[in-house]
């Protein structure tokens, strides 16, 4: 059994910088590639990074690539997302889970999640 909850988030303005981070229970962590999700209002939640389970590898959605960096700490049980360069677009509510590689994409896995945690970027 995997719980989640994300936290870090806030109101910034553009061009700013947040540090969100999930913290997970559970004695298979580990075992886990794990990514980060974003929700904004009317939208679906779409998949934003993963990194894999020993941290050896990283992907990211296009539009953050250069601007986001997905790192993990096993021994902690968490996994943050740094956010720079925040764009107005980037306002959402941010999820962490458990993820796998489904053919070209990745999605959760298990569906697990927290609550999630408000990223607002401001113009």
């Amino acid at each position: 059994q995997v719980q989640l909850a994300e936290s870090g988030g806030g109101l910034v303005q553009a061009g700013g910088s947040l540090r969100l981070s999930c913290a997970a229970s559970g004695r298979t962590f580990s075992a886990y590639a794990m990514g980060w999700f974003r929700q904004a209002p009317g939208k679906g939640r779409e998949w934003i990074a993963t990194i894999t389970w020993d941290g050896g590898r990283t992907y990211y959605k296009d539009s953050v690539k250069g601007r986001f960096t997905i790192s993990r700490d096993n021994t902690k049980n968490t996994v943050d997302l740094q956010m720079n360069s925040l764009k107005p677009e980037d306002t959402a509510v941010y999820y962490c889970s458990p993820v796998a590689a489904y053919g070209s994409t990745w999605d959760s896995f298990g569906d697990y999640w927290g609550q999630g945690t408000q990223v607002t970027v401001s113009s």
